[in-house]
């Protein structure tokens, strides 16, 4: 027993003495990235990368013309899930299968959780939306499926100009483009002049077979809602698509990921990033030069690059066209060569909660991304290489470098609690966020 109590002694004492031995390179570290993220800040402090609370709705960056509140947020959320509105499914089997939270899922980094999201015309979950595939009763062609890698909707609040080339929103990157905003794709509704998240969900609502109308409201209960936020509108302007739109945008608004190990470090709390990560943030903010792109606020930016990734349609995949304009990137959008197949630069907290990077998704892993940025070589012949990215060139990072940032981006830019915008019902009482019968069966609905 004696021994026992030696060995053990002995072994407490290792691990003090190595803990204390780590503590000045811990500084240094902390004193390292704390210089460096300032230097990269655009006002040069810590604080401009912190983000608010989800609630802190004054410090939230909002559409003027449409400011947010408690009970609009909780309208949208409510909605967002809700597979009571799907009644405008192509086939019968699909009516009230799906939300939009069907392709943008929590704990996925509220993005698909398989290789392409499918909202109608979907059947199964799985745990994290990975099993999600066509319902054989629809063709190819009827799915309501992402055509390009949905983004995360994490921090969008952030985004001025939304979609990878940015076409939604009247302000920012748009500013200038007015003769390009009418085409079949709804950025006509960039005319309302509301910025990208909002314009997006009046065009996204319609295209993805969601249905607002009263009797429906009526059916489900979300009447009383909407006369409490939409007080303001006449009765006969309440219960749209528009209104419903702007909660939607609310809700999404809100989804801050203020919890990530990163943003405790930003607060003072220097033990909230371990040791490797604090070494991959290090990179981010310096060799990796990850922060020459990734510099607002969610650690993205308005800039579109050409990186010469794959598009969707050059792997297995349902509806993907090589023609689609959205494989042009911003390009697509301005009709300017110049802007050919530039994309926009993600905001990247909770990224790696789902596999499957850039609009084509080819790259599949975190790992493979960090790889991808390290080499620097296109991979998509039909991208020209006087198109590609001034900025794209290689890090030579270090196995054990490319480790670190890995685990930046994995666990330091992790919120661990995206399922607290989850609501615990919605209105319809409904299974979500799908309800055909295998999603049922996943999701333990029954």
């Amino acid at each position: 027993m004696k021994k026992k109590i030696l060995v053990f002694s002995a072994l407490v004492f290792f691990v003090a003495a190595c803990t204390k031995d780590k503590m000045p390179v811990l500084v240094e570290l902390d004193n390292q990235l704390r210089n460096l993220v300032s230097a990269s800040s655009p006002d040069g402090s810590l604080d401009f990368y912190i983000l608010p609370d989800e609630t802190d709705y004054e410090n939230i960056p909002a559409d003027p013309k449409n400011p947010l509140t408690a009970k609009k947020v909780e309208l949208g959320k409510f909605m967002f899930y809700d597979t009571g509105l799907a009644q405008d499914a192509l086939k019968p089997s699909g009516i009230g299968t799906y939300s939009c939270a069907t392709c943008h899922i929590p704990e996925a980094g509220f993005k698909p959780g398989s290789f392409q999201g499918i909202a109608d015309g979907g059947l199964g979950f799985g745990i994290n939306g990975e099993n999600r595939v066509r319902n054989t009763e629809y063709e190819e062609s009827e799915l309501d499926v992402q055509d390009a890698r949905a983004l995360s909707l994490v921090n969008v609040a952030y985004v001025t100009n939304t979609f990878w080339n940015g076409q939604f929103g009247a302000f920012g990157v748009n500013e200038g483009t007015e003769d390009v905003w009418e085409n079949d794709e709804g950025t006509e509704r960039n005319h309302l002049g509301f910025s990208g998240i909002e314009t997006q969900n009046f065009e996204g609502l319609i295209a993805h077979r969601i249905s607002i109308n009263k009797p429906l409201l009526d059916s489900i209960g979300y009447t009383p809602m909407f006369d409490e936020v939409f007080a303001d509108v006449p009765e006969e302007e309440r219960y749209t698509v528009e209104t419903a739109s702007l909660a939607f945008s609310a809700y999404l608004r809100s989804i801050i990921s203020n919890k990530a190990p990163f943003q405790n470090w930003l607060r003072g709390n220097e033990a909230a990033l371990d040791y490797e990560s604090k070494k991959g943030a290090i990179l981010f903010f310096s060799k990796a030069n990850c922060y020459t792109c990734h510099y607002n606020q969610n650690l993205g930016s308005p800039e579109f690059h050409a990186l010469g990734v794959n598009d969707m349609y050059q792997q297995p995949s349902y509806s993907s066209e090589e023609d689609d304009f959205r494989n042009l990137g911003r390009g697509g959008f301005t009709l300017n060569e110049e802007d050919l197949y530039k994309f926009k630069v993600p905001g990247i907290y909770n990224n790696a909660d789902s596999d499957f990077f850039f609009h084509g998704a080819s790259v599949k892993k975190i790992e493979e991304l960090v790889e991808y940025f390290n080499l620097a070589e296109p991979e998509n012949s039909n991208v020209p290489l006087s198109q590609i990215s001034k900025k794209f060139k290689p890090l030579n990072l270090t196995q054990e470098e490319k480790e670190h940032l890995v685990q930046f981006l994995k666990v330091g830019l992790r919120d661990p609690n995206l399922d607290r915008y989850r609501p615990s019902s919605v209105p319809s009482g409904l299974c979500f966020p799908n309800a055909d019968p295998q999603s049922i069966i996943d999701l333990g609905c029954q």
